[in-house]
């Protein structure tokens, strides 16, 4: 039998848009092919402003130094292997903490002196396409009662994974039964308290929209009913897949696929209050959660780097193909105002529907501007990795 573990509690939000419609297409990402380039070639870099990407940047050099120097960062081909190892961007990190704060003309001569921009395609694409994310804010509570109804479940310690038979196979998530790994409850299964008298009720939510939505996003705040507000960490899932509501609301005819939003899809739920709880059970995945205590306000969750995550600045790529920590430049447009939206992001997240080289998912932040960005991005565009120059030998 093979050696199981229980699922490793980790940071690994999972992601809108694609998940609320779903993907076409499976198997393994095709690999990127990289040409290097001026900085000049990247759209609106000198107007950027620098600085506003190197709190982040200092951000993946924290998480940089808490790993083993000689492990790599991730990602396939050239991409890998010019990003190196963590313990390779030790010169890169002094140097970026000695920059001067708010000095945008120094911190642009930094990533100009110590990185190289590469184009990307994929079989002759570089068009990318770039969706967003952002952290809810809730109603809830730490006991159940009144309004507080729907909990918000810790992960259970009877959830495990089997090793992956082959490389880059998915790990089997599931419970022991019989001495047999079987499929762990699914979100309907949870619903009717499958997982009942446990204990594993961290909060309980005013409304079941909003931990379904609390899931997809994978991190998020709860407002307390006094007041303050406690913060929960993606933890694991169940391994059940994952299928889009939104894409069977196209399906049936409900809406259209380019109607397909976070908003669109809330505005369905509660428009039908006799339909919601079955179509959202139809998603058999299930997140657990972890409180994350002691997290400034100000700051973002942690994302796969176990780093906190800065709005408009972070980004979750696919780790087959994109080195987590690397900055990786974007142009696209902002869905609100459709103005250019041309910036400098780290790639510092990871997402189940983020998949290959030319997708990217961008934190949008907190609060309500953050929640509309996010729920409506879905907006073309290209990007540029920015790998280092040179690399200390190992």
């Amino acid at each position: 039998m093979p050696q199981l573990r229980r699922l490793f509690a980790g940071a690994a939000p999972l992601f809108i848009l694609f998940a609320l419609v779903g993907c076409a297409g499976s198997g393994g990402p095709e690999p990127a092919t990289l040409t290097s380039v001026s900085f000049d070639a990247l759209p609106g870099w000198k107007a950027d402003g620098a600085w506003s990407a190197v709190p982040a940047l200092l951000r993946t050099c924290g998480g940089l130094a808490d790993m083993p120097a000689g492990q790599s960062l991730g990602g396939n081909g050239d991409a890998a292997r010019l990003a190196g190892t963590a313990g390779q961007w030790a010169g890169i990190c002094a140097a970026a903490e000695q920059l001067r704060p708010r000095d945008d003309a120094a911190a642009q001569a930094f990533f100009e002196g110590y990185f190289q921009p590469y184009a990307m395609t994929v079989n002759g694409r570089s068009e990318a396409l770039f969706t967003g994310y952002y952290e809810p804010e809730v109603q809830g509570a730490r006991r159940r009662g009144g309004r507080y109804q729907t909990p918000v479940l810790a992960l259970p310690k009877d959830l495990v994974q089997a090793p992956a038979s082959q490389p880059n196979a998915p790990l089997s998530v599931g419970r022991m039964s019989n001495g047999q790994l079987v499929p762990y409850y699914d979100r309907a299964q949870i619903d009717r308290g499958a997982l009942a008298n446990r204990g594993l009720e961290i909060f309980w939510l005013t409304d079941p929209a909003d931990a379904f939505f609390l899931q997809i996003q994978g991190s998020g705040r709860v407002r307390l009913p006094n007041g303050p507000i406690a913060r929960v960490g993606y933890a694991g899932k169940n391994g059940q897949t994952y299928v889009p509501i939104g894409r069977l609301l196209v399906e049936r005819g409900e809406m259209s696929a380019d109607q397909v939003s976070m908003q669109s899809i809330r505005a369905w739920l509660a428009t039908h209050p006799d339909k919601a709880k079955a179509l959202m059970d139809e998603n058999p995945s299930y997140v657990f959660f972890r409180e994350l205590a002691g997290l400034p306000t100000d700051e973002g969750a942690p994302g796969a780097m176990g780093v906190p995550l800065t709005p408009g600045r972070s980004l979750a790529v696919d780790p087959q193909v994109l080195p987590l920590g690397v900055p990786v430049y974007v142009e696209t447009t902002d869905p609100l105002t459709g103005t250019a939206l041309d910036r400098l992001t780290l790639a510092q997240d990871t997402g189940g529907a983020i998949k290959g080289a030319l997708r990217g998912d961008l934190f949008c932040g907190w609060g309500p501007e953050a929640e509309s960005r996010a729920g409506r991005m879905r907006q073309p565009g290209r990007a540029w990795l920015l790998l280092p120059r040179a690399l200390p030998a190992t």
